[in-house]
C-alpha cells in the first residue's frame, strides 16, 4: 500500500473518531442541560432566619414536607432575621418566599416608605406568633431599669432590632442599643458589658432553655397594654418553657408579634409566579401533616384561614383555601351520611337513662367503618378546616 493511501486511511479514521466523540459530547451535553433544567424548574427560595432560631426551623420543615423530586424543591436560606428577610424578598435574586413579622411589614411601609409595598408583597399563611424575650441580670428587676443602659437588640436586620426598638420607644424607655449576634450578646450580658438582650422568637428556643439555673439571669415581664394593641398580642412564659429561668408555678408576661409567611407577588403567568403558586398549593395541603411529630409543636397553632390585618393574601392561597374548605365540607357531609347509616343498622351504642355515651358511640362508629372499608373512615377524625 502506498504511503499516500496509508495517510488517507489514518486521516479518515481520525475524522470518524472525532465525529463519534463530537456526537457523544453533544449527547452528554444535552443530557447535562436536561438535568440542569429539570433540577431548577421548580425550585423556590425561602428566606428563613438565623441558623439557631425557630424561623429557620420552620423554613427547614417546610422544605422537608414539600420536597418532591422534579416537582418542587424548597431551598431554605439562613438570614439575619425577619427584617432582613423582607428586604431579601424585595431585592435579593432567587428569593420568592420569606418568613417575616407584621410589625416589620408596617415599619417598611411607614418608615422606609417602600413604594407599592402592599401590591408587591402578599401573605400565604399566618404562622404562630413570636414572643418578645428580654433576658437581664438579676439587678434589673423591670423594663424601666433598662433606661440609659446598654441593651442588645440582636444583629442588624433581625426582627428584634425592629420590634425591640418599637416596644422600648412606646414605653418611653431610651436605651443605648447594641447590635451584635445573640451569642456575643450573651457573653456581654454575663460579663456585665450590657444590661439585657432582646430576642423575638417563638418559644421555647434552645438559646434560652440551655441557660444554667445558676446563671444569675432572668426574663423580664412586659405587661400588655393598649400601647401594643395595633400589631401585638398577649404572650406568656412559664416554667415549662424555661425551667432554668422561671421558678415552678410562676409565669412571666410578655407580648407577641404575628409571624407571616410572605410571598413576592410576581405577575400571574410568569415562571416565578407559577413556582410560588405550586409552593402555596402544596404547603396548604400539607399543614395537617406538619401538625404532628417530628415537626415543631407550634405548627399545631397554625390556622390556615387566619387573616393578617393590613395585608393581602396571595391569590393562589385564596383559591386553595376555597378548594380545601369545599373538600372539608363534602367530607363532613359524607361522614354525617355514614353515621346515619350506622345508626340505622342498629349500632350498639350504650344508652343509659336516656343519655348516650358519646365516646363509646364514636369508637363503635369507627370500628363499623373499618369493618366496611369505608372511604370516609379517615375523614371522620379529620379536624374541621380552621
Amino acid at each position: 500500500m502506498r504511503a499516500t493511501d496509508v495517510f488517507a486511511a489514518v486521516l479518515l479514521g481520525l475524522t470518524l473518531t472525532c465525529n463519534t466523540l463530537s456526537a457523544a459530547e453533544q449527547s452528554g451535553s444535552a443530557n447535562e442541560n436536561d438535568t440542569r433544567n429539570r433540577r431548577n424548574q421548580w425550585t423556590v427560595g425561602l428566606a428563613g432566619g438565623q441558623f439557631t432560631g425557630t424561623y429557620m426551623r420552620f423554613a427547614d420543615e417546610i422544605a422537608l414536607a414539600l420536597d418532591e423530586p422534579d416537582k418542587l424543591r424548597v431551598l431554605p436560606i439562613v438570614s439575619y432575621g425577619a427584617a432582613s428577610n423582607l428586604d431579601d424578598l424585595l431585592y435579593l435574586r432567587n428569593v420568592d418566599v420569606a418568613i417575616t413579622q407584621a410589625d416589620v411589614f408596617e415599619y417598611f411601609r411607614t418608615e422606609r416608605k417602600i413604594p407599592n409595598l402592599d401590591s408587591k408583597v402578599h401573605y400565604i399563611v399566618r404562622l404562630p406568633a413570636s414572643e418578645l424575650h428580654i433576658l437581664a441580670r438579676q439587678d434589673i428587676t423591670s423594663v424601666e431599669d433598662l433606661r440609659g443602659r446598654k441593651v442588645s437588640l440582636g444583629p442588624a436586620g433581625s426582627g428584634s432590632s425592629i420590634t425591640g426598638s418599637i416596644v422600648l420607644q412606646r414605653l418611653g424607655i431610651q436605651v443605648e442599643p447594641v447590635l451584635v449576634d445573640n451569642a456575643q450578646a450573651l457573653q456581654k450580658l454575663r460579663s456585665g458589658e450590657i444590661a439585657a438582650l432582646i430576642r423575638v422568637i417563638s418559644k421555647p428556643v434552645d438559646f434560652f432553655t440551655k441557660i444554667a439555673p445558676d446563671s444569675g439571669l432572668h426574663l423580664l415581664s412586659i405587661p400588655y397594654s393598649k400601647l401594643f394593641a395595633d400589631y401585638y398580642t398577649m404572650g406568656e412564659f412559664d416554667s415549662k418553657d424555661y425551667p432554668s429561668l422561671i421558678p415552678d408555678g410562676s409565669t412571666v408576661d410578655t407580648i407577641a408579634v404575628p409571624v407571616v409567611l410572605a410571598a413576592f407577588n410576581w405577575k400571574p403567568g410568569t415562571d416565578r409566579h407559577r413556582r410560588v403558586e405550586r409552593f402555596t398549593q402544596k404547603l396548604l395541603s400539607s399543614i395537617q401533616k406538619m401538625q404532628v411529630p417530628p415537626y415543631h409543636p407550634k405548627w399545631k397553632d397554625v390556622m390556615v384561614s387566619a387573616t393578617v390585618p393590613g395585608w393581602r393574601r396571595f391569590s393562589a392561597a385564596d383559591q386553595m383555601l376555597a378548594k380545601l374548605s369545599s373538600e372539608t365540607e363534602k367530607q363532613q357531609q359524607d361522614v354525617a351520611r355514614e353515621f346515619q347509616l350506622f345508626l340505622a343498622k342498629g349500632g350498639d351504642a350504650q344508652v343509659q337513662n336516656g343519655r348516650v355515651d358519646k365516646e363509646k358511640l364514636f369508637e363503635e362508629f369507627l370500628q363499623w367503618q373499618r369493618s366496611r372499608g369505608s372511604r370516609t373512615e379517615q375523614s371522620a377524625a379529620k379536624p374541621v378546616l380552621r
